[in-house]
């Protein structure tokens, strides 16, 4: 009896070391996959037919305002010394500029995917716009994607340099996917007082929820040992975890206006973790106001659904906000609704 109970015990440790070692190196294979993409933003002319294939005319506009300096560029040290580059361009008006916009492409996106955004503030707001390569994108440094996380301090880094070149005393962060969850992130740390705004499109609540619903999704595969085991990986090579990656914290330290704008039919960041921020942070719940925006007449998408309304955007002060008539083109990551909460201070 005692030489089965040992056998047992034997068996069931051998079992258990096989599974910590195989999540182990699931795990560094799910790191790897994640935070060190083939593509990463770094195929800029492939990037350029793209958005000019979406947004056709825009590559000539931007093209244009590069040729007559109207639309320069420049680097920075961010986080950790690595280079980081950015570029940046006046208002329409200059002397009548109503403020800055800081525009944070998403995961492997660059300065060149969100073009429009850029044509929008700068074209219709009369807003002097800056827009940089995150962390390992585009033309910037970096040994691997920080999801938003150390990207919130190079962020900083960012609006501190917008606001040298424009000095604007009005400032709007506006972020995409991960720069949607890298805005919430940015949002809790002690900015300056001419940081007034935030617009965040498709953010995640934590890079944590994020993975654990990629990897039921795309690969069918639990959070445990996986996504534990990939964390602990990334704490060691970067220095910080999944868990610590959370948009959800850093709402709970926001002191500033800030709208949310989230796909009905996103299937990569479901719509329910909108939800799961909407009640996030002291005092937040009771002070966001939903609302269901219905489709406006005459923008019309690929599925033949009208679609995609204008964003809300701060025109009369950082706590009023009015629709845009104009279809400037901004990206939701579903092809139907929005749905829209705006958090009042």
């Amino acid at each position: 009896m005692k030489r089965i109970t040992r056998n047992l015990t034997l068996a069931a440790a051998m079992i258990a070391v096989i599974f910590a070692v195989s999540g182990c190196m699931v795990g560094k294979f799910m790191c790897n996959y994640a935070l060190l993409p083939e593509e990463h933003g770094n195929d800029i002319e492939g990037d350029r037919v793209k958005v000019e294939e979406r947004y056709p005319g825009i590559i000539a506009w931007y093209d244009a305002l590069r040729s007559d300096g109207t639309y320069r560029d420049g680097t920075l040290e961010g986080e950790g010394g690595c280079k980081l580059y950015y570029e940046y361009v006046t208002a329409s008006d200059p002397a009548n500029a109503q403020g800055t916009a800081v525009v944070v492409h998403g995961y492997t996106d660059n300065h060149i995917c969100f073009l429009n955004l850029v044509r929008m503030y700068r074209d219709s707001l009369n807003y002097n716009v800056l827009v940089p390569d995150l962390h390992h994108h585009g033309y910037s440094e970096g040994d691997a994607v920080q999801m938003g996380w150390l990207d919130r301090l190079d962020a900083i880094r960012f609006i501190e340099k917008a606001h040298e070149i424009f000095g604007d005393d009005f400032l709007v962060m506006h972020g995409v996917s991960m720069g949607g969850a890298t805005t919430m992130m940015t949002s809790g740390e002690d900015l300056p007082e001419y940081v007034r705004a935030f617009v965040e499109d498709c953010g995640y609540s934590s890079v944590w929820n994020q993975y654990k619903y990629n990897l039921k999704q795309m690969f069918h595969l639990p959070s445990w040992p996986v996504l534990n085991s990939a964390s602990n990986v990334c704490r060691r090579r970067y220095g910080w975890d999944f868990k610590q990656a959370s948009s959800m914290d850093q709402l709970a330290k926001c002191e500033r206006p800030m709208l949310f704008i989230h796909g009905d039919n996103d299937d990569f960041v479901p719509t329910s973790r909108l939800h799961e921020l909407r009640c996030q942070g002291q005092g937040l719940q009771g002070n966001m106001a939903r609302s269901r925006l219905r489709p406006c007449h005459g923008l019309q998408g690929p599925s033949g659904r009208v679609h995609r309304p204008r964003p809300l955007l701060p025109c009369q002060g950082p706590r009023t906000w009015s629709l845009i008539a104009e279809d400037h083109g901004l990206i939701s990551q579903a092809e139907d609704r929005l749905v829209l909460y705006q958090l009042r201070q």
